[in-house]
C-alpha cells in the first residue's frame, strides 16, 4: 500500500489523545511540537503526561474513561490505551466523523502514521517504512540527521539562493546551478 506523504499545518487545531501511557505520552509531545490543543482522555496517565497538563496551556487531561461524543470538534485522534476494544471503538467513532485517526496499536486500522522524523534548523526529514518496521524508518532517520544542513549552512544557502533570484540571466542560472552542487555535496549526493 502506498500512503500519501504530507506536512499539514494543523497549529491550533484541537487532537484527542484516548491512553495515558508512554506511546500516549509521545503521540501527545509530538502533537504540540507542531502547535495542536491536545486533550487526552484517560482515567490515569504516566506522571510525565500529567505534568504536560498541569505546565502547558495547550493540553488538557481528563481523568476519565472514553466515552462516544469525546471526538466533537476535534481534527485529528489517536487511540492510544492498552485495551484493544477501546482503541477500536475510538478508531470507528473517528472514521464515522471523517476525522484523521492513529491506532497506536495497530496503525492499519488508522489513517493517520506518525513517521519517524530528523529536525535541524527547520527541516525535516519524515520517513515511513510502508510495513509496521519501525527500527528500520528510525534508523533511516537518524541516518538522515546526520546530514541535515547546520543553522548556518541555511542561512547561507538561502541568502545565495535569494540573491541569485535577483541576478539577469544567465548569470542566474549560473548561480543557482552553483549553489545546487554546493548542496548536493554537502548532503554527498553526487553533483
Amino acid at each position: 500500500m502506498t500512503l500519501l506523504p504530507a506536512f499539514l499545518d494543523l497549529h491550533g487545531v484541537r487532537a484527542v489523545v484516548v491512553g495515558g501511557g508512554a506511546v500516549a505520552l509521545r503521540r501527545t509531545r509530538a502533537l504540540l511540537d507542531a502547535g495542536l490543543r491536545v486533550q487526552v482522555i484517560a482515567p490515569d496517565c504516566c506522571d510525565e503526561l500529567a505534568a504536560l497538563s498541569t505546565d502547558c496551556l495547550s493540553t488538557d487531561w481528563q481523568p476519565r474513561p472514553y466515552r462516544s461524543g469525546d471526538l466533537s470538534g476535534a481534527v485529528l485522534v489517536v487511540a492510544a490505551t492498552s485495551h484493544a476494544s477501546v482503541n477500536a471503538q475510538v478508531v470507528r467513532d473517528a472514521r464515522d466523523l471523517g476525522l484523521l485517526v492513529n491506532d497506536a496499536s495497530d496503525a492499519t486500522r488508522g489513517n493517520l502514521r506518525f513517521p519517524a522524523v530528523a529536525a535541524r534548523a527547520g527541516v525535516q526529514v519524515a520517513v515511513s517504512t510502508g510495513r509496521e518496521l519501525p527500527m528500520l524508518a528510525q534508523a533511516l532517520t537518524e541516518r538522515a540527521r546526520d546530514l541535515l544542513p547546520t543553522p548556518e549552512q541555511l542561512v547561507i544557502w538561502t541568502e545565495r539562493r535569494e540573491a541569485a533570484l535577483t541576478l539577469p540571466e544567465p548569470q542566474r542560472q549560473a548561480d543557482l546551478g552553483a549553489l545546487r552542487q554546493d548542496i548536493r555535496r554537502a548532503v554527498g549526493v553526487p553533483a
